[in-house]
């Protein structure tokens, strides 16, 4: 079964920032990376379910004239939204993917530590409702921890693998360490994906 949202809520009940988000020099450094990996400098319109507390979040607002956030768990949304109070691009609400999903499209969307706590059944609706909701072009990124956790419905390898196996998304990029796996995809459609270099005319 796919992780209940009371998991998470305990979690945030008993500290403010319990992965280290903002503490660990191993986050700093994923979430570098991760905006790093982004292929376009800006983008319109961003998707970032399990939010957390807003720090990936603060990270990519810098790159989105639209960005919207969710997360389950009260306290981290009270908490992100007292952070990025001074983005008003920016919204961040309380709702948890795939039971909910926004309408609309998106050029980007962001799956950061999150694939690993749905089971197979919300795991293959959330991928259908990502692809479903990326813009032509749109990029997708996906980034987990690698360390088997006993709270983890699969391990990070597998759910990697779900997302390749996805036939609509074509891979850009691909980082991969032994704590972390970090890829990325653009919607396919129309022919292979155009490089950051051939999109600036480099070559």
């Amino acid at each position: 079964m796919s992780v209940e949202g009371v998991y998470f809520e305990a979690l945030y009940a008993g500290s403010e920032d319990p992965w280290g988000f903002r503490t660990r020099w191993y986050e700093r450094r994923k979430r570098s990376l991760t905006l790093a990996c982004l292929p376009r400098e800006r983008y319109v319109r961003a998707f970032e379910p399990g939010s957390s507390i807003g720090v990936l979040t603060r990270g990519l607002a810098d790159r989105c004239d639209s960005l919207l956030a969710w997360e389950g768990a009260p306290e981290a949304v009270a908490r992100a939204r007292a952070d990025l109070a001074d983005a008003p691009h920016v919204e961040v609400v309380r709702a948890r993917v795939p039971e909910r999903w926004p309408r609309g499209a998106f050029d980007l969307v962001v799956l950061s530590e999150l694939l690993y706590y749905f089971d197979d059944g919300d795991l293959g609706v959330l991928l259908d409702r990502t692809a479903d909701s990326l813009a032509g072009g749109g990029t997708l990124v996906a980034v987990h921890w690698r360390h088997p956790v006993a709270d983890h419905v699969r391990s990070g390898d597998e759910v990697h693998r779900a997302v390749a196996a996805r036939a609509e998304l074509a891979r850009t990029a691909c980082h991969e360490e032994r704590d972390f796996l970090l890829e990325v995809y653009e919607a396919a459609g129309g022919g292979a994906p155009c490089s950051v270099a051939e999109r600036e005319g480099l070559v």
